[in-house]
Protein backbone atom coordinates (compact mmCIF):
# COMPACT_ATOMS: atom_id res chain seq x y z
CA UNK A 1 0.00 0.00 0.00
CA UNK A 2 1.27 3.50 -0.86
CA UNK A 3 0.75 6.17 1.82
CA UNK A 4 1.03 9.93 1.31
CA UNK A 5 1.95 12.15 4.27
CA UNK A 6 1.19 15.89 4.06
CA UNK A 7 3.28 17.95 6.50
CA UNK A 8 3.44 21.65 7.45
CA UNK A 9 6.97 22.25 8.67
CA UNK A 10 9.73 20.09 10.04
CA UNK A 11 8.47 19.49 13.56
CA UNK A 12 4.97 18.07 13.10
CA UNK A 13 5.14 14.93 11.05
CA UNK A 14 5.80 11.21 10.91
CA UNK A 15 8.15 10.71 13.89
CA UNK A 16 5.97 8.06 15.53
CA UNK A 17 3.83 6.99 12.58
CA UNK A 18 6.57 6.65 9.94
CA UNK A 19 8.19 3.51 11.41
CA UNK A 20 4.75 1.90 11.77
CA UNK A 21 3.96 2.46 8.10
CA UNK A 22 7.26 0.79 7.17
CA UNK A 23 6.81 -1.97 9.75
CA UNK A 24 3.70 -3.32 8.02
CA UNK A 25 5.36 -3.14 4.61
CA UNK A 26 3.81 0.01 3.18
CA UNK A 27 5.59 2.68 1.12
CA UNK A 28 5.56 6.26 2.42
CA UNK A 29 6.00 9.58 0.60
CA UNK A 30 6.07 12.93 2.42
CA UNK A 31 4.97 16.18 0.83
CA UNK A 32 4.22 19.79 1.77
CA UNK A 33 2.01 22.23 -0.10
CA UNK A 34 4.75 24.80 0.41
CA UNK A 35 6.65 22.81 -2.24
CA UNK A 36 3.83 23.19 -4.77
CA UNK A 37 1.10 20.89 -6.00
CA UNK A 38 1.08 17.42 -4.39
CA UNK A 39 1.84 14.19 -6.25
CA UNK A 40 -1.01 12.60 -8.20
CA UNK A 41 -3.47 11.14 -5.70
CA UNK A 42 -4.16 8.11 -7.90
CA UNK A 43 -0.72 6.78 -6.91
CA UNK A 44 -1.74 6.47 -3.23
CA UNK A 45 -4.02 4.25 -1.16
CA UNK A 46 -4.21 6.36 2.03
CA UNK A 47 -3.41 9.92 3.13
CA UNK A 48 -2.16 11.36 6.44
CA UNK A 49 -2.33 15.14 7.00
CA UNK A 50 -0.41 16.43 10.01
CA UNK A 51 -0.41 19.59 12.11
CA UNK A 52 1.84 22.63 12.04
CA UNK A 53 2.48 26.03 13.58
CA UNK A 54 0.20 27.66 10.99
CA UNK A 55 -3.44 28.40 11.79
CA UNK A 56 -6.32 27.63 9.42
CA UNK A 57 -7.30 31.30 8.93
CA UNK A 58 -3.81 32.52 7.97
CA UNK A 59 -4.24 32.44 4.20
CA UNK A 60 -2.73 35.93 4.04
CA UNK A 61 0.53 34.57 5.45
CA UNK A 62 0.46 31.12 3.84
CA UNK A 63 -1.22 31.31 0.46
CA UNK A 64 -0.95 27.55 -0.04
CA UNK A 65 -3.52 26.94 2.73
CA UNK A 66 -6.33 27.65 0.29
CA UNK A 67 -4.80 25.22 -2.21
CA UNK A 68 -4.59 22.51 0.44
CA UNK A 69 -8.16 23.19 1.53
CA UNK A 70 -9.38 22.83 -2.06
CA UNK A 71 -7.38 19.63 -2.43
CA UNK A 72 -8.97 18.22 0.73
CA UNK A 73 -12.40 19.18 -0.55
CA UNK A 74 -11.74 17.03 -3.58
CA UNK A 75 -10.26 14.22 -1.49
CA UNK A 76 -13.52 13.91 0.48
CA UNK A 77 -15.09 12.49 -2.68
CA UNK A 78 -12.19 10.14 -3.47
CA UNK A 79 -11.82 6.49 -2.41
CA UNK A 80 -8.54 7.04 -0.50
CA UNK A 81 -9.04 7.11 3.30
CA UNK A 82 -7.71 10.17 5.12
CA UNK A 83 -6.57 10.85 8.68
CA UNK A 84 -6.09 14.55 9.51
CA UNK A 85 -4.41 15.59 12.76
CA UNK A 86 -4.76 19.03 14.43
CA UNK A 87 -4.28 21.52 11.56
CA UNK A 88 -5.08 18.65 9.20
CA UNK A 89 -8.40 18.09 10.99
CA UNK A 90 -9.18 21.82 11.03
CA UNK A 91 -8.54 22.14 7.30
CA UNK A 92 -10.66 19.05 6.64
CA UNK A 93 -13.51 20.54 8.69
CA UNK A 94 -13.19 23.81 6.74
CA UNK A 95 -13.15 21.93 3.44
CA UNK A 96 -16.41 20.26 4.49
CA UNK A 97 -18.01 23.65 5.27
CA UNK A 98 -17.77 23.68 9.07
CA UNK A 99 -16.94 26.71 11.21
CA UNK A 100 -13.34 26.85 12.44
CA UNK A 101 -12.21 29.53 14.89
CA UNK A 102 -9.92 30.45 17.75
CA UNK A 103 -10.60 29.03 21.20
CA UNK A 104 -11.02 31.58 24.03
CA UNK A 105 -8.29 29.65 25.88
CA UNK A 106 -5.95 27.31 23.94
CA UNK A 107 -5.94 23.64 24.93
CA UNK A 108 -2.27 22.95 25.61
CA UNK A 109 -1.22 20.13 27.90
CA UNK A 110 -2.37 16.70 29.02
CA UNK A 111 -6.15 16.53 29.31
CA UNK A 112 -8.97 14.02 29.38
CA UNK A 113 -10.46 12.87 26.09
CA UNK A 114 -13.65 10.81 26.01
CA UNK A 115 -14.98 8.73 23.14
CA UNK A 116 -18.62 9.05 22.14
CA UNK A 117 -20.71 5.92 21.61
CA UNK A 118 -20.02 6.32 17.89
CA UNK A 119 -16.29 6.55 18.63
CA UNK A 120 -16.39 3.32 20.63
CA UNK A 121 -17.97 1.60 17.61
CA UNK A 122 -15.84 3.29 14.93
CA UNK A 123 -13.55 1.02 12.85
CA UNK A 124 -10.51 3.24 13.55
CA UNK A 125 -11.23 4.51 17.08
CA UNK A 126 -12.72 1.39 18.65
CA UNK A 127 -9.29 0.03 19.77
CA UNK A 128 -8.84 3.10 22.03
CA UNK A 129 -10.02 3.25 25.66
CA UNK A 130 -13.29 5.07 26.28
CA UNK A 131 -11.40 7.75 28.28
CA UNK A 132 -7.73 8.65 28.25
CA UNK A 133 -5.32 11.46 29.10
CA UNK A 134 -4.37 12.86 25.72
CA UNK A 135 -1.79 15.33 24.49
CA UNK A 136 -3.67 18.48 23.41
CA UNK A 137 -2.00 21.41 21.69
CA UNK A 138 -4.31 23.59 19.63
CA UNK A 139 -5.45 27.20 19.57
CA UNK A 140 -8.42 26.59 17.26
CA UNK A 141 -11.55 24.47 17.38
CA UNK A 142 -14.18 23.53 14.81
CA UNK A 143 -17.80 22.54 14.58
CA UNK A 144 -18.88 19.11 13.43
CA UNK A 145 -19.17 19.17 9.63
CA UNK A 146 -22.62 18.51 8.21
CA UNK A 147 -23.19 14.78 7.90
CA UNK A 148 -20.15 13.92 10.05
CA UNK A 149 -20.15 11.84 13.25
CA UNK A 150 -18.55 13.04 16.51
CA UNK A 151 -16.10 10.42 17.82
CA UNK A 152 -14.40 12.10 20.81
CA UNK A 153 -14.40 15.31 22.82
CA UNK A 154 -12.59 17.07 25.64
CA UNK A 155 -14.14 19.48 28.13
CA UNK A 156 -13.53 22.39 25.74
CA UNK A 157 -13.88 21.09 22.20
CA UNK A 158 -14.62 18.36 19.68
CA UNK A 159 -11.57 16.12 19.49
CA UNK A 160 -12.37 13.70 16.67
CA UNK A 161 -14.91 13.10 13.92
CA UNK A 162 -15.56 10.88 10.93
CA UNK A 163 -16.83 12.34 7.67
CA UNK A 164 -18.50 9.72 5.52
CA UNK A 165 -16.86 6.33 5.75
CA UNK A 166 -13.30 7.25 4.78
CA UNK A 167 -12.24 10.56 6.37
CA UNK A 168 -11.20 11.05 10.01
CA UNK A 169 -10.15 14.23 11.81
CA UNK A 170 -8.34 14.32 15.17
CA UNK A 171 -7.50 17.40 17.26
CA UNK A 172 -5.35 15.64 19.87
CA UNK A 173 -1.81 14.53 18.95
CA UNK A 174 -1.42 10.73 18.75
CA UNK A 175 1.70 11.13 16.58
CA UNK A 176 3.94 13.09 18.96
CA UNK A 177 7.15 11.64 20.46
CA UNK A 178 8.98 12.78 23.60
CA UNK A 179 11.85 14.55 21.77
CA UNK A 180 9.36 16.21 19.43
CA UNK A 181 7.20 17.41 22.31
CA UNK A 182 10.26 18.67 24.21
CA UNK A 183 11.01 20.90 21.22
CA UNK A 184 7.45 22.23 21.22
CA UNK A 185 7.63 22.97 24.94
CA UNK A 186 10.92 24.81 24.43
CA UNK A 187 9.61 26.93 21.56
CA UNK A 188 9.47 30.51 22.87
CA UNK A 189 6.99 31.51 20.13
CA UNK A 190 4.28 29.19 21.48
CA UNK A 191 5.12 28.15 25.05
CA UNK A 192 2.75 26.05 27.17
CA UNK A 193 1.36 27.64 30.36
CA UNK A 194 3.63 25.60 32.68
CA UNK A 195 6.65 24.25 30.74
CA UNK A 196 8.37 22.53 33.66
CA UNK A 197 5.22 20.78 34.79
CA UNK A 198 4.40 19.70 31.26
CA UNK A 199 7.88 18.23 30.77
CA UNK A 200 7.48 16.23 33.98
CA UNK A 201 4.01 15.03 32.99
CA UNK A 202 5.32 14.08 29.56
CA UNK A 203 8.10 11.90 31.01
CA UNK A 204 5.47 10.12 33.09
CA UNK A 205 2.87 9.62 30.36
CA UNK A 206 4.62 9.46 27.01
CA UNK A 207 5.15 5.68 27.02
CA UNK A 208 1.46 4.87 27.38
CA UNK A 209 0.58 7.73 25.02
CA UNK A 210 2.85 6.44 22.29
CA UNK A 211 1.30 3.00 22.62
CA UNK A 212 -2.14 4.56 22.12
CA UNK A 213 -0.80 6.48 19.10
CA UNK A 214 0.58 3.29 17.58
CA UNK A 215 -2.76 1.59 18.14
CA UNK A 216 -4.61 4.39 16.35
CA UNK A 217 -2.15 4.47 13.44
CA UNK A 218 -2.27 0.70 12.96
CA UNK A 219 -6.06 0.79 13.13
CA UNK A 220 -6.23 3.46 10.41
CA UNK A 221 -3.79 1.57 8.19
CA UNK A 222 -5.76 -1.65 8.67
CA UNK A 223 -8.98 0.16 7.73
CA UNK A 224 -7.25 1.54 4.63
CA UNK A 225 -6.10 -1.96 3.66
CA UNK A 226 -9.66 -3.30 4.00
CA UNK A 227 -10.99 -0.48 1.82
CA UNK A 228 -8.31 -1.11 -0.79
CA UNK A 229 -9.14 -4.80 -0.84
CA UNK A 230 -12.68 -4.27 -1.45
Amino acid sequence: MNVLSITHGGDAGMELFGPLVAEVGHRLDEWSFEQGAPPLLDAYDAVLVFGGFQHPDQDDLYSWLSEERDWLRGLIEKPQPLLGICLGAELLAQAAGAWVGRLPVPEIGWGEVELTDAGAADPVFSPLPSRFEGLLWHHYAHDLPEGAVALAHSAASLQAFRLGERCWGVQFHPEVTEPQLARWIGDASDPPPHPGRMLAETRERIGDWNELGRRLCRSFLAAAERMRAG
